[in-house]
Order: C-alpha cells, then structure tokens, then sequence
C-alpha cells in the first residue's frame, strides 16, 4: 500500500467516515492516535512513524498533531459537524476559488455552496485556485470580493495551513478570470 493512499484513506476517515474504523472523533474533530492507528491498520498497514511521515511531508497540511502526538485531526474539509476552533479573521480584499468548467453554470447562478463540507473553500492566490480547479477537469477560477463581503457581515476564517473559509459566496461577490 503506497504512502499516497495511506494518506487519502486517512484523509477520508479524519474528514468524513470515522465509523468506518469503529473510532469517535471528539467534538473538535479529533482522533486518538492508538486508536486511528488499530483502525486504519485493518486494511492500510500504518505505524506510528508513517503517520508522523504522512503529517511531515503533506503538501496541503491537512492533517495536525496535539502537542504530544496523542491526537491527530484533519484541518479543514470535513462534512461530519465538528469544530476544529476556527478564529473569525478579516480576509484580504480578494481570495480565489477554482473549480471545473462543469460547475459554472451552477455557480453563476447559486455562487459558491458549500455542498457536503461545513466551508466553502478560497485560496489566497490564483495559482492554487486553478491548481485545485485542474482536480475538476477544465479549471475555472473566480475572484472573489471577499473584503466586501467581510464589510456586508460575511464571516471568514482561515484554516491552520492558510485555506481561507466561508459559509457561502452569492453570485453577486463573483468574478469569473479564466
């Protein structure tokens, strides 16, 4: 089993099927290290050091460790209702969302939904939108006119490895670049 896949199914477990391996995530969305390990052991050998690897080398940081390495949790992109203890934070005047082309025309007229997770998902950069709207086929990235939504009562917060996060974008703070 490669290291990758290692890595999505724990991505999996920690953001949306913990059940799947017969553990409880506690209410901040964290995992008892002991047992994530027993549980993804069953069907992806994993040991204490491959789960520190995992962590160490994810490009996205999706994942953290409590201070003494006894609870681990992903950072962002669950669709279980927990709290990972966001801070409310004002964002930049602008932030990015990439997508495939095959989403906008529900984007253009809804705006951004946060569909099965708890946060719709913004970069702080073009690049990494149309990176991430690539994993959708034909990217297409918006501008999104985050600081006016901030003034209008709009609430961000930014996840600890920098992705930006919001409840929803109406159309109406949307500019479609490429």
């Amino acid at each position: 089993m490669s290291l990758k896949n290692t890595s999505k199914y724990l991505s999996r477990i920690l953001r949306h099927h913990p059940e799947d391996i017969g553990i409880t995530l506690d209410e901040h969305g964290w995992a008892e290290v002991d047992e994530l390990i027993a549980g993804v052991s069953r069907t992806h050998p994993l040991t204490m050091e491959t789960l520190e690897q995992i962590v160490r080398e994810d490009k996205k940081q999706r994942y953290s460790f409590n201070e003494d390495k006894t609870l681990l949790r992903a950072n962002q992109g669950h669709s279980i209702p927990i709290d990972v203890e966001l801070e409310e934070v004002e964002p930049p005047e602008i932030l990015y969302h990439g997508t495939g082309q095959k989403f906008t025309a529900s984007i253009d007229a809804q705006g951004l939904l946060r569909m099965s997770r708890l946060y719709v998902h913004l970069s702080a950069d073009c690049d990494t939108a149309k990176t991430v709207g690539q994993r959708h086929g034909r990217p297409v990235v918006y501008r999104v006119l985050s600081g006016k939504m901030y003034a209008d009562g709009f609430r961000f917060y930014r996840s600890v490895n920098g992705v930006w996060l919001t409840k929803a974008v109406p159309p109406r703070y949307l500019e479609k670049i490429t």
